[in-house]
């Protein structure tokens, strides 16, 4: 692994900062962390060094909002981003830096476009669903992690539930941006803040667990990948205080709004 200098340093510290921000507050930010990881360093050493932030990440956002998962959205999710992780395992194995970057965004940037129709298509069909989701919102069960009453029904969550896994789970093996895909399957699910919070922590926990030795086969997770986070493991702690501080005044629409903002912004940046 090249040894960064100061500046590449202090970027690295700000994208662990914005790994703990991501846990906890808003999703989406978590992208450029992957972004400035894969800036500094070459794309494979920069997963590896990333992955042991992110599980530190994990933990402390679970810690927080471990109440407010959906198991069932979980269940649904998981036998498909095992096939994802499986798929990306072997992807990252066989090509080089510069295909992997440009496959990732592109993926990012297909997901961003599907939601915005869907979106669109269903603003057209109920406007008077959408001044709801824009007002100002009661707390109610939905904050614990069971999807809104604007959800799609079951079959349609079960067919998102595999399209979305299979995506979450190639682009976290491959760059650990599987955060975007994720984000906006539960947004197309209807989950409100608490609720997306809670049942992203677990599912990262969990789908990040089983990256480690996939990771650690492939070469990416090394002693100068951990000899690196040992520098930035600190900012994490800091960024996921920082984020749940702030999580509780960010309304949903503007919740979302950031979802998608730095979701695109850093999938553009991965096509270079």
């Amino acid at each position: 692994m090249t040894d960064p200098n100061a500046l590449q340093i202090g970027a690295l510290v700000a994208a662990a900062l914005l790994v703990g921000v991501s846990k906890t507050a808003v999703s989406g930010v978590g992208a450029i962390s992957v972004a400035v990881f894969a800036a500094v360093l070459p794309a494979k050493q920069s997963t590896g060094a990333l992955l042991p932030l992110l599980l530190v990440g994990d933990v402390l956002a679970v810690s927080a909002y471990r109440r407010h998962a959906d198991w069932s959205a979980l269940l649904r999710l998981l036998p498909s981003v095992a096939v994802g992780v499986l798929l990306g395992a072997v992807f990252v194995a066989r090509v080089d830096d510069a295909v992997m970057r440009r496959t990732i965004g592109v993926l990012l940037l297909t997901i961003v476009a599907h939601h915005l129709w869907q979106h669109r298509r269903t603003r057209t069909a109920s406007n008077g669903r959408t001044d709801a989701a824009d007002a100002p919102k009661v707390r109610t069960r939905t904050d614990c992690g069971t999807a809104s009453p604007g959800a799609p029904p079951p079959r349609a969550q079960h067919g998102r539930a595999l399209l979305f896994g299979l995506v979450a789970g190639f682009a976290t093996m491959v760059a650990n941006a599987g955060g975007p895909a994720m984000s906006l399957y539960l947004l197309s699910a209807g989950f409100t803040m608490l609720g997306f919070l809670g049942t992203a922590a677990w599912f990262f926990l969990i789908v990040n667990l089983v990256k480690v030795p996939f990771s650690v086969g492939l070469g990416l997770i090394d002693a100068d990948a951990l000899a690196l986070d040992a520098l930035l493991v600190l900012a994490v702690p800091v960024g996921a205080f920082l984020g749940r501080a702030a999580v509780h005044r960010i309304d949903q629409a503007l919740f979302e709004r950031l979802v998608l903002v730095f979701t695109a912004l850093s999938s553009v940046n991965l096509l270079r």
